[in-house]
């Protein structure tokens, strides 16, 4: 709701300024230059993320995505110890961290989701340490082909978008460190002060 408003308030101030600056043409022209590269945009994105959910779908139906699953495993089971012996949630999870490896975000989510409600039966009403993790994890999110941002990057004129694979193995990297460190130290800082 908040965003909405903010976005909103945002426009609603671009077009005024735009109209008693005297630009009132050149704020038209850029609203409908704006919405043709949003469509194209669009298109765009779309094409690479069913391209990437074929690979998904084809890595979960040819047994990768399980092969995957047991080799995330141990990893997994140190950060989601609550879950360790709950396949189904496991699964789930790795599922989800498969996905933002690809770089599907859009895909993440909804197993993301999937995961959370089943951690969520075991704590209800109250978010429990696994789930705040999952929330760090999947929102931090190491990244080995960035294809949502190559995507935007190609639509964009990008001659060479996956040019950028070092700086974001790095980025993610730290991130996801510093995002499981920080949830790891809350987790105990509450716990104390409980």
């Amino acid at each position: 709701m908040a965003m909405s408003v903010i976005w909103t308030g945002m426009v609603v101030i671009s077009v005024v300024y735009g109209l008693l600056s005297g630009n009132g043409t050149a704020v038209a022209a850029a609203a409908v230059e704006g919405a043709a590269a949003a469509v194209e945009l669009c298109i765009t994105m779309a094409g690479v993320m069913c391209l990437w959910m074929g690979v998904m779908e084809v890595m979960k139906r040819c047994g990768l995505a399980e092969k995957l699953s047991r080799l995330l495993r141990p990893i997994l089971c140190r950060l989601y110890p609550d879950f360790k012996r709950d396949g189904e949630t496991m699964d789930a999870i790795s599922a989800n961290v498969s996905a933002n490896l690809l770089g599907l975000g859009n895909a993440a989510t909804p197993l993301g989701i999937q995961a959370a409600r089943r951690m969520a039966r075991k704590s209800p009403g109250v978010a429990s340490d696994s789930l705040c993790m999952l929330v760090v994890c999947n929102t931090a999110s190491i990244q080995l082909l960035p294809t949502t941002v190559a995507a935007v990057r190609q639509g964009a004129g990008c001659a060479t978008p996956f040019d950028i694979l070092p700086a974001v193995w790095l980025a993610s990297a730290v991130s996801v460190s510093v995002g499981i460190l920080a949830a790891r130290v809350m987790s105990k800082v509450w716990r104390v002060k409980k």
